[in-house]
Parts: structure tokens; C-alpha cells; sequence
């Protein structure tokens, strides 16, 4: 269902790997009567259409069902921890002009990118609390 990478992908105003990102979490979040159902259907064969005009933008993910929040709140907790440094940690090394210097250009870019991914999961905190 994730994909090869095993991730999905966010961006700053929806989900771009929506539609694994929604049947993942209407699979981890049935009963175990649902999910007997939805295996002996062989998925939801009958739901392309509503799947097809619904994205996952931030809109729709601050009103998913409870359990799917609680699932991707814990989720992005999850992930964050995995980072070595917090949100609040990068934003002052990108803002001490002395120590960011002495980073190499590579350090430089990495920095970004994590800062930026974890602006992005905190904002997905907010959306899903």
C-alpha cells in the first residue's frame, strides 16, 4: 500500500502520495470485521469515484475520523523523533549567521531540508490534534 519507499509525501497544502496515504489509513483504522470484508472484496472496488474527486489536502486532513488522526498524529510524532534535533534547535542554527558559516555547504543544504520537513510535520501536528 506505501509504496517502495515506505513513506508517504507531504507538501505545505495536501498529501501528494494521497491515495496511498487514504486507503493506509482506512485499512489500519477498520475493525477487524471491516477489514475481513474489505479482503474478501479484494479492496473497495466501488469507491473509485469518491476517491477520485476527494484530496487530501490540509483541509481534509484536520477532518479526517478521530482514529485516523490519533494514527497520523502518533505517526509524525514517531518521525520527529527520528530527527536528531528538534524543530526549535535548526531554526537557531539557521539563525546564528557565526555557527551556520562554519557549517560546510552540504551541512548548509541538509539543514534546509530538515528544517523544512519538520515545519511541514509540525504543521500536519496542528491540522490532525
Amino acid at each position: 500500500m506505501v509504496g517502495e519507499e515506505g513513506a508517504f509525501v507531504l507538501g505545505w497544502d495536501e498529501v501528494l502520495t494521497e491515495e496511498e496515504l487514504s486507503t493506509t489509513l482506512k485499512v489500519l483504522c477498520m475493525s477487524e470485521e471491516e477489514f475481513k470484508e474489505y479482503k474478501e472484496q479484494d479492496g473497495w472496488e466501488d469507491d473509485s469515484d469518491e476517491e477520485e474527486n476527494s484530496t487530501l489536502s490540509n483541509e481534509a486532513l484536520s477532518r479526517l475520523k478521530t482514529p485516523c488522526k490519533k494514527l497520523l498524529y502518533d505517526s509524525v510524532l514517531l518521525t520527529l523523533e527520528s530527527y536528531g534535533a528538534d524543530l526549535k534547535a535548526e531554526q537557531d542554527l539557521l539563525n546564528n549567521k557565526e555557527a551556520y558559516e562554519k557549517l560546510s555547504r552540504r551541512e548548509q543544504q541538509a539543514l534546509h531540508v530538515r528544517y523544512g520537513q519538520k515545519r511541514i510535520l509540525h504543521q500536519l501536528l496542528e491540522l490532525v490534534q
